[in-house]
């Protein structure tokens, strides 16, 4: 687990009219909730978080959280939401949740493919069916990613979620044993969707 260093303001004004003066400050409203913590109101800077965001993603983020006026000493929290405006192009919330280390917790991890398969060099294609997948752990068990190795797989075979272990401490949970990854024929998807199955193939290739 990598925690992210981010330093943010307190913040004491709430409503829409507070919440709209700090977008127009360049600043995001959020909050810091936990099961054993009031909830702290905050402000975050929005360039520092957009760099973020670019350099590692929306999912699976940990940070080591500065509040401002507490000594120095970090928060342990983990990404809940971020909240945008209707058009996708700027924050309008983000949430924080603080985390117990020796508690479990849910969060989304990408999954990554790694190999080229057996089928793909008889002219299959790679279908990337779930792109992330939600893992139940300690905070200091969260994997950056969920690595699946395809090298094996024959056209029509497919990586199910139940096919997928990452140890005692991790949990994948599910209610169906659903299709992650699948090796199709080239005729079975469009030009586009082929296109992008090859460069799919590239990627996981370049590993």
């Amino acid at each position: 687990m990598e925690l992210i260093e981010l330093s943010v303001a307190k913040r004491e004004s709430t409503g829409k009219g507070a919440a709209r003066k700090l977008r127009s400050d360049n600043a995001i409203p959020g909050i810091v909730y936990g099961a054993k913590i009031e909830p702290v109101k905050v402000s975050i800077d929005v360039n520092t978080f957009d760099k973020v965001i670019r350099e590692n993603g929306t999912t699976g983020l940990f940070f080591d959280l500065k509040v401002e006026g507490e000594g120095g000493t970090g928060r342990m929290v983990m990404l809940k939401e971020i909240q945008m405006d209707p058009f996708g192009l700027r924050y309008q919330h983000i949430d924080f949740h603080e985390i117990d280390m020796d508690a479990t917790v849910s969060i989304v991890v990408p999954v990554e493919v790694q190999g080229i398969s057996a089928g793909v060099k008889e002219g299959g294609m790679v279908q990337i069916i779930r792109r992330d997948l939600e893992v139940i752990c300690k905070p200091k068990d969260t994997p950056e990613s969920i690595k699946l190795d395809i090298s094996e797989l024959e056209i029509g075979d497919s990586i199910h979620v139940a096919d997928i272990d990452l140890g005692a401490e991790i949990e994948i949970p599910f209610d169906t044993n659903f299709t992650v990854v699948t090796i199709v024929p080239p005729e079975s998807g469009s030009d586009d969707e082929e296109g992008e199955e090859k460069a799919e193939v590239a990627e996981a290739g370049a590993e």
